[in-house]
């Protein structure tokens, strides 16, 4: 605070001791927001394959909460499918939610796949371009190929929306099925270092970050 890198909003916290009401007030240090309200919980979990993306299943099958621990009830934001791994983030800040997985903010996610076959550099820009779906044209924001082999190959995409199954139907739909599909990054977050079934509470500055990615 003496160091001026402190701001309540939008100005300046020059006051030692000063108070504020977590619930209205908007806090940065060095420009980057800070979560101060302590019913809001941030998670990132390593989704293992079997699990699926909702808070209850009929079916009983076992969902990505049986893997969180928290103080208060949190939801998926957009949803894995059951035998896609990776990155899910969970929250009970809604409207944070709500902006990250809404495709009008473009946010980025990235995916690891496993295909089937030789995939080539002019397959990965059929991707960007755009393909047709039963559902409507697709494209991705970016695709490469990262590992090549006679008969599998690895391709990272990169999507800013989330159809049910979006990133499979494209793959197959240029003749390389999917075998294995991992998200790697959601936005500015990435699940490195972090084992299957396992979680963290996001940082405070990884909070911030998304808060400030989607507008809020």
């Amino acid at each position: 605070m003496r160091a001026g890198r402190v701001w309540v909003d939008g100005k300046p916290a020059t006051e030692l001791g000063m108070r504020v009401d977590p619930t209205r007030a908007r806090i940065e240090v060095d420009g980057r927001r800070v979560n101060v309200r302590e019913d809001r919980e941030y998670w990132v979990l390593n989704k293992p394959a079997g699990y699926v993306t909702t808070a209850t299943d009929p079916q009983r099958r076992p969902t990505v909460m049986d893997l969180v621990s928290t103080r208060t009830r949190v939801y998926p934001v957009g949803r894995l499918d059951a035998d896609t791994l990776g990155l899910l983030l969970l929250t009970n800040d809604g409207e944070l939610a709500h902006r990250l997985a809404h495709p009008r903010y473009r946010v980025e996610k990235t995916y690891l796949a496993e295909v089937r076959g030789s995939m080539s550099a002019e397959a990965c820009k059929r991707l960007v371009e755009g393909v047709r779906l039963d559902d409507g044209a697709a494209r991705a924001g970016a695709a490469r190929v990262v590992g090549r082999g006679k008969s599998r190959s690895q391709v990272e995409v990169i999507m800013t929306e989330g159809r049910k199954r979006e990133v499979r139907r494209m793959l197959e739909t240029i003749g390389h099925p999917v075998t294995k599909l991992v998200r790697t990054r959601f936005g500015p977050i990435d699940v490195r270092g972090l084992k299957a079934g396992a979680t963290r509470v996001l940082t405070p500055h990884e909070v911030g970050e998304l808060h400030k990615l989607v507008g809020l």
